[in-house]
């Protein structure tokens, strides 16, 4: 369903700045960095910023990342922003250190010298309006889909340094990396709020981030929306992950996506907890929609598979026991007729049988492309 109104409400659209907590700064430099990059990041590297991912050797996700161009150095050099956060996959610079061999590249870890904002907002000077432009886009087959930049005037992430155009969905803004305490210009003409504004802008968005929307070793580029995001290249030449990643692209089928959802408790208590993200709660179908009561004859067969909860936050100005979030959803429990809720347990267990759960609503974000009927035909 589309974004509703009261939900539509939430979105700040006046000039804005936050800063974006727990993210890692490293530095990679070298006459050899930009060759040494392109080898491993999914998208091109040409020396200048961009969005992309580093993959495993099997095609699951490491990290998402935005790579930097900082002011004019003698030596190439990037920087490499990303979420740092303890999760099962090696620290990234562990990873990286492990491809230089006799590359001429230096890689260290440089977070303690820099901060990353994010900068939103119609404000008519501000280069982040050229991300609202109509977008074009280019279907596979499988479901995946690539924004098509035709209508760009300049490189689409931008060129002033270190400043990036989060063209990851319209209306984003910028993403900016700036000296550690330092604050970004835009603090005196935005209204400067807190990291949560960032988090709920985002998740209003569908634009997945991080460990959390994106578990690094077990997400799979393209059911975490890179593809439409822009974080991926299907005709660059070889880069780790690459052959099951392309394979998806051209004989696969994408089963899944992440999506905005609007969360409902289905308690009467005024404080509700969210579900525990970090045991990745199921979103299930009850077994009471297993068959319509009213024709015993006829069974519905069960949904195959389950969704999973990833980021979600409350909003109380909605009311009591209402929460907005990000899902990993199963295209095919995307039914008008098909009710889901979220749950601390395992899928073999019905959720009245857990304690509280949570009514989840699937919602297609503004931006998100509509497959045309050619796309589908074989």
């Amino acid at each position: 369903m589309p974004i509703p109104a009261s939900l539509r409400a939430l979105l700040r659209t006046t000039p804005t700045v936050a800063p974006i907590a727990n993210r890692t700064v490293l530095a990679v430099s070298g006459s050899d960095a930009t060759q040494f990059l392109n080898g491993l990041l999914a998208t091109t590297v040409q020396g200048r910023q961009c969005y992309g991912v580093f993959l495993h050797a099997q095609g699951r996700v490491i990290h998402d990342v935005f790579l930097y161009t900082p002011a004019p150095q003698t030596t190439p050099t990037y920087l490499i922003e990303y979420d740092g956060s303890p999760c099962e996959s090696q620290p990234l610079l562990n990873i990286l250190k492990r491809y230089v061999l006799r590359s001429k590249v230096r890689i260290r870890d440089v977070t303690q010298e820099w901060d990353i904002w994010a900068a939103w907002g119609t404000d008519p000077s501000s280069i982040a309006t050229q991300g609202n432009e109509q977008r074009e886009w280019e279907w596979a087959r499988s479901g995946a889909v690539e924004p098509v930049w035709r209508n760009s005037t300049q490189w689409p992430w931008g060129t002033e340094p270190g400043v990036i155009l989060d063209r990851r969905a319209p209306g984003m803004g910028r993403r900016i990396v700036i000296p550690k305490g330092d604050k970004p210009c835009e603090t005196s003409t935005h209204d400067m709020l807190g990291s949560d504004a960032y988090l709920l802008h985002r998740i209003l968005h569908g634009v997945p981030e991080g460990t959390v929307d994106i578990p690094p070793l077990h997400a799979f580029p393209i059911e975490s929306n890179l593809d439409a995001m822009g974080g991926l290249d299907f005709r660059k030449g070889c880069y780790v992950g690459q052959e099951l990643t392309v394979r998806t692209y051209h004989t696969g089928v994408v089963r899944k996506r992440i999506l905005p959802v609007a969360l409902s408790s289905t308690s009467s208590s005024v404080q509700v907890p969210l579900p525990n993200l970090s045991i990745k709660p199921s979103i299930i179908m009850p077994p009471s929609m297993d068959s319509d009561p009213g024709q015993s004859s006829i069974r519905i067969p069960r949904l195959r598979g389950t969704s999973t909860l990833l980021t979600s936050m409350l909003t109380p100005s909605l009311g009591p026991g209402r929460a907005v979030g990000l899902a990993l959803l199963r295209l095919d429990h995307l039914r008008p007729s098909v009710e889901l809720f979220a749950v601390d347990a395992s899928p073999e267990t019905a959720p009245e049988q857990n304690g509280e759960q949570w009514k989840v609503e699937h919602l297609w974000p503004d931006w998100w492309p509509e497959r045309p009927p050619e796309a589908t035909e074989e």
